[in-house]
């Protein structure tokens, strides 16, 4: 898997934000159904800032916890209209003012949007980092500094994407796929069934 591709569907740094921030607690394929009304109604950051609360709640209820997404991504795109001209910012600092948004998500955005490096830690990425003995830590921050010293930094988002991408796919958390894992033998999870 040479380059691991993005399972949010967008078109554009404000769609990748949007969808991140619906993704929290959700799978990408729910998000994925959901953002296509969401944005042929709400096409810009400042139409979204503008949006009826109750409106918007009902676009995204699916998504799970939609009355505090839909406040984020209201106040979000305030602030995206008024402070960045429109215009998804693309720092680490900048991103995490962000309502809705915390390192997961920016890094998220950073790597994906902008093409910067990053580890994004999410339940899928500290699950097999932990299970392939490359960190002991179960604090994300830590998970991310760990995976950081293991791989070049021009690696970062593919090798979190991919590790992402096992998780979720091979790697499940309550029966992982062992009989198929194609890093079964660099396994040291002390649980893993038999290949």
């Amino acid at each position: 898997m040479q380059n691991p591709k993005m399972e949010l569907d967008h078109r554009s740094p404000w769609e990748l934000l949007v969808a991140t921030i619906l993704s929290a607690q959700c799978t990408d394929q729910r998000v994925n159904q959901v953002t296509p009304s969401l944005f042929q109604r709400y096409r810009q950051p400042a139409e979204l800032a503008a949006a009826n609360l109750p409106e918007l709640e009902q676009l995204i209820r699916s998504t799970g916890f939609f009355k505090n997404k839909a406040k984020h991504l209201v106040a979000c795109s305030k602030i995206v209209t008024e402070r960045y001209n429109k215009q998804v910012p693309h720092t680490m600092d900048e991103l995490i003012t962000l309502p809705g948004v915390g390192r997961k998500t920016a890094n998220v955005i950073l790597g994906t949007a902008f093409a910067q490096p990053s580890i994004v830690v999410d339940t899928h990425v500290k699950r097999v980092a932990k299970r392939l003995g490359l960190t002991s830590s179960d604090n994300p921050d830590l998970v991310e500094l760990d995976l950081q010293q293991l791989v070049s930094k021009s690696q970062w988002t593919a090798f979190s994407q991919r590790l992402l991408l096992h998780g979720r796919y091979v790697c499940l958390a309550r029966k992982p796929l062992c009989r198929t894992c194609p890093v079964y033998r660099h396994c040291s999870w002390k649980e893993k069934g038999p290949q």
